[in-house]
């Protein structure tokens, strides 16, 4: 599946990319990464609701999942240095694509009413960032299996030098994204 994409990538995408936005062939956009973090909030003292967080971001993404750990402790938010308070995983190359493809064609027209991912979430140099509601649109996961629904983040970084290219990329890529003005 993720070799079916990326190979549409250099046959296709590449070089409409390199049409469209004429310059040094080595500099054309291409996905870079794909970062899936979870902040843990209230899990932060059940160790088994974290684990299941955990397992579940791994299932999801097809890679192990790592718990983000304080570094400093916060009275307002009764964190102390050491507690776990998310849990994240970089995805690169073939998880990357896999996890695209999957995310694209299966996890998001699941959603009920969706119409597609808002522009708003570049950052000005070339990155994409979006949040899901709840895990249960991915076809791995399991209802029975889960203790309490999550929502989740997803980033999306381009080697693009502006948001007009990455949009145009990610566009390519297959990202559903909203129809109208921006």
């Amino acid at each position: 599946m993720a070799a079916r994409l990326f190979e549409r990538y250099n046959a296709e995408i590449k070089p409409a990319l390199e049409s469209e936005f004429p310059k040094n062939k080595t500099l054309t956009a291409k996905l870079e990464k794909v970062v899936i973090s979870v902040g843990a909030g209230e899990a932060m003292k059940d160790s088994k609701l974290m684990q299941n967080i955990e397992d579940t971001i791994s299932l999801i993404a097809g890679q192990r999942a790592v718990k983000v750990i304080a570094k400093k402790s916060v009275a307002g938010f009764k964190v102390r240095e050491g507690m776990p308070v998310g849990v994240k995983v970089t995805l690169r190359g073939e998880n990357m694509y896999n996890f695209l493809d999957k995310l694209c064609s299966i996890a998001l027209p699941r959603v009920k009413d969706f119409r597609g991912l808002n522009r708003n979430g570049f950052d000005g140099r070339g990155n994409f960032n979006f949040g899901l509601d709840e895990q249960l649109m991915f076809p791995e996961v399991v209802y029975d299996n889960i203790i309490k629904t999550h929502g989740m983040n997803i980033s999306i970084s381009t080697s693009a030098d502006n948001d007009q290219e990455a949009y145009r990329l990610l566009e390519l890529v297959g990202v559903p994204f909203t129809k109208g003005r921006a």
